[in-house]
């Protein structure tokens, strides 16, 4: 029988309706005092995993998505039953929200000094962002950046890092006592796993940062660190092309990612090593004057 729980994020809640034993599991694995059963609480986002039902049930179970009590993806193999509801909040959130502009990107903070990282699936993102993370860094987001409207604020969203592939036995390696959610085989981004971030990120989860720089990162096996100034137009068209929302704000998209192009350092830069990535940051843009 189906239970109702509550995850209790900022700036959203979501409401989640399962009797998966994974879902529950991992969940509580990974969001720990922030999960619970749902009483009283009202919800910014009512969502729902479950098993398929009639003969799909026995052969081939699959693992369903609803949102608002709308199924807006085909079902997925059952073992993936988890990894779906973490992309299924994702969405949910980039389809729906309008009170930031919202970058796909990771962001992490030195004190209240933010970088965003945008970068394209095979760039190591995701596998730096837990490596800064655990390394006295604040994760405010894996995969969204909430920028107030018209200033260079960012609004912590505080999730799960999602790692993939060889990622996974690296950040095994590094983090041995990380909070690992269980491995999603075989999914669109080949094998995925999610990573709790450190507690010190979910304390301060209601604690907004501004943003000095916008960095691009490439990893390339056994490449020295190398850096790229990127110039303010090359920046700004890479940062529309990562907004998910930027259509529907339009004129208040446009004018907040000028104010912040214009007002931060703007890097690419390729690597295979991420203490020299680390270094890089906290010297050339966090302790920059």
């Amino acid at each position: 029988m189906s239970d109702n729980y509550f995850i209790d994020l900022h700036p959203f809640s979501f409401s989640v309706n399962t009797a998966l034993p994974q879902v529950i599991n991992n969940l509580s694995t990974i969001y720990g005092s922030r999960f619970r059963k749902q009483s009283t609480e009202v919800a910014d986002y009512e969502l729902s995993v479950q098993k398929s039902s009639g003969i799909r049930s026995f052969i081939k179970p699959q693992a369903r998505f609803f949102c608002d009590q709308q199924e807006p993806f085909k079902p997925l193999n059952f073992q993936k039953a988890y990894a779906f509801l973490e992309w299924g909040m994702n969405w949910t959130v980039a389809g729906n929200e309008v009170q930031h502009v919202i970058i796909h990107s990771a962001v992490l903070a030195k004190g209240n000094k933010a970088i965003l990282f945008p970068a394209p699936p095979g760039s190591g993102k995701s596998t730096l962002t837990a490596y800064l993370a655990h390394n006295g860094w604040r994760l405010l987001s894996d995969e969204m950046a909430l920028i107030i409207p018209n200033t260079k604020t960012v609004e912590p969203f505080v999730r799960p890092i999602c790692l993939k592939n060889q990622s996974i036995d690296i950040a095994k390696k590094l983090f041995p006592d990380g909070k690992f959610s269980d491995i999603a085989k075989d999914t669109h981004k080949g094998d995925v796993i999610h990573l709790s971030p450190p507690e010190s990120s979910w304390e301060n989860q209601t604690n907004t940062a501004e943003l000095v720089g916008v960095v691009f990162p490439n990893y390339r096996a056994n490449q020295d660190l190398q850096v790229y100034q990127l110039d303010k137009t090359q920046a700004f068209m890479q940062l529309v092309e990562n907004a998910f929302n930027y259509s529907v704000l339009r004129e208040t998209a446009f004018s907040t990612l000028t104010k912040v192009i214009e007002n931060v350092q703007t890097f690419e830069i390729f690597h295979h090593d991420l203490d020299q990535v680390a270094a890089f940051l906290e010297q050339e843009i966090i302790d920059y004057e």
